[in-house]
């Protein structure tokens, strides 16, 4: 008796408007998200970043500045 309960119970959440609508709300998302997402790719595919030329002087590395004092005052 308690099992028919449940499952006549379950029915009827089931087949309740609310759950149904979220259920079709959800699989509308779901179909824009993969949309947009297939839409999205296939633009990207046949586009190329420009390549960036280096400037010369951006090539040579800097070297790190020493100083006589350390400005957190650590002991060695």
């Amino acid at each position: 008796m308690f099992n028919a309960e449940v499952r006549r119970l379950l029915a009827q959440v089931i087949i309740s408007w609310q759950v149904l609508a979220v259920t079709v709300i959800l699989i509308i998302y779901i179909s824009l998200v993969n949309y947009v997402t297939r839409t999205h790719h296939r633009g990207l595919s046949g586009f190329s970043m420009p390549k960036v030329k280096k400037d010369k002087k951006a090539k040579k590395k800097e070297e790190p500045v020493a100083s006589e004092t350390d400005e957190l005052e650590l002991e060695e």
